[in-house]
């Protein structure tokens, strides 16, 4: 963790009908620095997706040798490797070598198609690789659920992601861009 690092709480409730997983989580976010709220709100985000007892928080920003989150088995391998935003080529493939899955979510809207349309050819041949992508109306609502303390509430079904504290409530529905949906 930066030791400018801003610290969110998030007490995260998921239903996640696709999954058949029902908890709550209470989490500890540190937030860079240089890191913006949408992009905290994507890691967040991805956790609920992805929700497991052994799903962890990497260090954050610049550790090249960590992701954004991870799990592991009781063996210390890495089950599961999640990257938030426009990761670097390299990192991906060594992460696709390293883990079982890997999973990217970019979001920003026509930066991120860039950023893919430049990447992709390198990575077509990781099949152990998904890329979702999350428009950038609903990456940019999904920033202003961010508060220091929050109770958030996240609902998934068919691929649908409804998530809210009460107030606000953002529906996202996310692009899947690799592997190529036919």
């Amino acid at each position: 963790m930066a030791p400018n690092a801003t610290i969110f709480k998030a007490t995260l409730h998921i239903a996640d009908m696709d999954r058949h997983y029902y908890e709550d989580h209470a989490l500890t976010l540190a937030r860079h620095p240089s890191e913006t709220d949408e992009r905290m709100m994507v890691r967040l985000l991805a956790f609920a997706r992805h929700a497991h007892d052994a799903l962890l928080f990497g260090r954050g920003i610049g550790t090249e040798d960590e992701p954004a989150l991870w799990q592991k088995d009781l063996t210390g391998a890495i089950d599961l490797w999640i990257e938030v935003g426009e990761p670097d080529e390299k990192v991906i493939r060594q992460a696709c070598g390293r883990a079982g899955r890997v999973v990217v979510y970019s979001y920003g809207g026509r930066g991120a198609d860039r950023w893919w349309e430049k990447t992709c050819t390198a990575l077509s041949r990781c099949t152990n690789l998904t890329v979702i992508n999350i428009p950038q109306d609903e990456s940019r609502a999904l920033a202003q659920l961010a508060q220091r303390s929050m109770d958030l509430h996240c609902s998934i079904q068919d691929g649908q992601i409804l998530i809210g504290d009460g107030t606000i409530a953002v529906q996202i529905e996310l692009a899947t861009m690799h592997p190529t949906v036919i």
